[in-house]
This record gives C-alpha cells, sequence and structure tokens, in this order.
C-alpha cells in the first residue's frame, strides 16, 4: 500500500511539472507525453534529462512531435525542479577536478560515435558528408545548405590559391575536399575517428589534401589559415586555452582562424547526462563567455556569426533522411537504436528551438596583427 502511495505521488508531481511547461499526459497535442509505462515517473524524478532519454528508448513513452516537448521542457526549466541521480551529482563534482577530454579519454567520442557502421552516415547526411549545420540563406535541400556553409566558411577565411590550410576536426573530409579544389589551397585535416580519416582520404584522392589521424596537440607546423568545424565541442573547458594555444602556434602571423561549433547561452552545470552517455561521451558545450576568455593574450575577435536557426532545418533533414532510410539502415541496429537516435536527433531540435543551445562562426586574428576584415554573411 506504501509503494502504491508513492508512486501515486510521483506521478502527480511530474504531471504537475509537466502541465507548468503546457505538456500534457496522454493529451491530444503533438507534444504531449503518451505514457505507455508509469516506470517513466520516477525515472524522471530521480534522474531528470538521463531518465526521459533512457525511458524514451525503452519504449515507455511516446510523443508525436518530441522536439517540441523538449522545448517546452527547457523553456519552463524543469531540469533545476527534479533532483538528479548520484552518479549525474558525482561526475559534475569530478568535472571541476578529472580533464575528461584528455587525451586517452578523447579517443572515446571517434570510437563511439564517429566509427559505427558508415551506411548511418551515408542515408543520413549530404552527398559529401558534412555532419555539422549546414547555411540555408539561400539554399532549399540540404545539400545546397552544406555547399553553402562550405563556401561561406572559405570566403570568411579569404582564401587565396597557394595557402596552406589546417583543418581539426575534419570529419569525412568535406571541407578539406571543397576548399582544395574550388580555391587550390593545399590542407592538413586531422581528426581522432580512425573511420572519418579512411573516408576522408578516399574522398579527396587526387587533391592536394593530406588527412592524418593525429590529436590536434600534436600538430606542430606553419598554415596560412586554420579552421575547426564541429569539433570544438568535444575539447572541454579544461582544454580551451591549450587548443587556443595550439591555433595560435601553428597559424601564420598575417593568418585566420575559424572557429564553427555549438555552444551553449547559459551558464553550464555540466553537460547534458543522457547525451554524454548515449551520443557524445565526455563531450561540453562552451560559452559564449568561455571562448573569449580562452582568445585572450592570443586572438582579436573579429566575426561572431550565429546560425542557430539553420542547425533546425538542418536537424529536420537529418532527421527526415534518416527515418526515410531507416528499412536500409536497421539491418546493422535496433529498434532500441532507432529510438535513441531519433532521440538525439529530436533533443538538438527542441534544444535549439528553446535558444538553449546555438551554432557559432567565430573569426579571429592574431593579437598585433593591424588589418581590416570585413564580415562576410
Amino acid at each position: 500500500m506504501f509503494k502504491k502511495k508513492k508512486a501515486q505521488q510521483v506521478k502527480e508531481v511530474i504531471t504537475q511539472l509537466l502541465t507548468s511547461a503546457g505538456v500534457q499526459v496522454n493529451g491530444g497535442n503533438p507534444w504531449d507525453m503518451q505514457v505507455k509505462d508509469d516506470r517513466v515517473f520516477p525515472a524522471l524524478l530521480r534522474e531528470g534529462s538521463l531518465g526521459l532519454g533512457e525511458s524514451y528508448m525503452n519504449g515507455w513513452w511516446d510523443c508525436e512531435q518530441v522536439d517540441q516537448l523538449v522545448t517546452r521542457l527547457i523553456r519552463a526549466d524543469l531540469e533545476s525542479h527534479v533532483r538528479q541521480n548520484r552518479k549525474f551529482l558525482l561526475r559534475m563534482l569530478l568535472r571541476r577536478f578529472v580533464n575528461f577530454q584528455d587525451r586517452k579519454r578523447a579517443l572515446a567520442v571517434g570510437r563511439i560515435h564517429y566509427d559505427i557502421a558508415p551506411d548511418l552516415y551515408t542515408r543520413m547526411l549530404d552527398p559529401e558528408m558534412n555532419y555539422s549545420c549546414g547555411y540555408w540563406k539561400d539554399a532549399t535541400t540540404l545539400a545546397e545548405a552544406q555547399k553553402a556553409k562550405l563556401d561561406l566558411s572559405c570566403r570568411k577565411l579569404e582564401l587565396e590559391p597557394g595557402m596552406k590550410v589546417l583543418d581539426i576536426g575534419c570529419g569525412f573530409g568535406a571541407f578539406a575536399k571543397y576548399a582544395a579544389k574550388n580555391y587550390r589551397v593545399s590542407v592538413v585535416g586531422v581528426t581522432i575517428s580512425q573511420q572519418q580519416a579512411a573516408w576522408a582520404q578516399k574522398n579527396c584522392t587526387g587533391l592536394p589534401v593530406e588527412i592524418r589521424f593525429q590529436d590536434y596537440r600534436d600538430v606542430a607546423e606553419q598554415f596560412d589559415r586554420i579552421i575547426s568545424i564541429g569539433m570544438f565541442e568535444h575539447v572541454g573547458e579544461k582544454n580551451y586555452k591549450e587548443f587556443m594555444e595550439t591555433v595560435y602556434r601553428n597559424l601564420s602571423d598575417n593568418g585566420l582562424f575559424l572557429l564553427h561549433t555549438i555552444g551553449t547561452t547559459q551558464e553550464k552545470t555540466g553537460s547534458d547526462a543522457w547525451v554524454n552517455k548515449y551520443i557524445f561521451p565526455n563531450s561540453e558545450l562552451p560559452s559564449a563567455r568561455e571562448i573569449p576568455e580562452a582568445c585572450a593574450g592570443r586572438f582579436v575577435l573579429e566575426d561572431w556569426h550565429n546560425l542557430g536557426s539553420d542547425y533546425i532545418r538542418t536537424l529536420k533533414a537529418w532527421y527526415k533522411n534518416f527515418t526515410g532510410q531507416w528499412s536500409f539502415i536497421k539491418q546493422n541496429y535496433d529498434e532500441r537504436f532507432f529510438r535513441m537516435w531519433t532521440y538525439y536527433l529530436s533533443l538538438f531540435m527542441g534544444s535549439f528551438q528553446a535558444r538553449h543551445i546555438q551554432v557559432w562562426q567565430v573569426v579571429l586574428s592574431k593579437n598585433y596583427l593591424r588589418r581590416d576584415y570585413n564580415p562576410i554573411r
């Protein structure tokens, strides 16, 4: 009897919290939570965002538009109203003392997220395999948006024929290929994903591009330009200054650095527990304050461009591709993976829609470089 009463109380507490965010349990709106197993309620109370994601993976609840649900939960700041489990609290405490993105731990994200069966990425992404935000200003398709992003990045870097460019976290080689082919530069790309390195090498065959399976901290040579697209999210706060020092050391005196990264508009209280456990291990989004702090004494901030709304459209295109191609992809995965991956894409969509996170393109030049820089859009 006591257990039943306690379970009912937990259900009532969570139901009230959801209602305060405009979400009804078993309601008729597309963002309402359709509960199939009451175990979801204690999971949410105990573990917050981790419990929300895991219970969805378990099939304990469904929702027609998970991204809209997430947007409402974030805007209502429901995470602050529920207790975090001990493991998550311990991780937040350890974050102050442990470098989760040191050389050994940094390899985890490559192994777990990027080195999975390539069939998933070839069917979800655009033909050039860009796994970062597209630029939709004048684009109508994912392929057009990604090409526009690459060209925007090249123009922001003021690339000229013969320049030597470093691509930190080169992914599947899309930028290296585009810049070498269209701007006649040579590119060195570094990545900690063996699959991405192999793919990028094949993708850039016949071009002046060198792809290395290498930690960015081990690069020691001069480049006219440096770019990093969608990699800074894996650097970690304890390594921001070392990252900027590495870029500074390898960049020529009159060079430019373009940093393309997802960032958080909030003061951080630790990375999302579910994302850290299932999608991007040891990841950490920078805040708008931390990037300038890491640059202090080294770089001048020339331009800061917010492309957050562009990522919403990019994620929607990836979601459509993934779900539309699931009949081909599922030979390598199970239904739990399907729910995990669609939740991942929906979670990020919702976070961008709530403006909890954004994507920034930041252009930096060396401190003593006296020049005019005209921001490009």
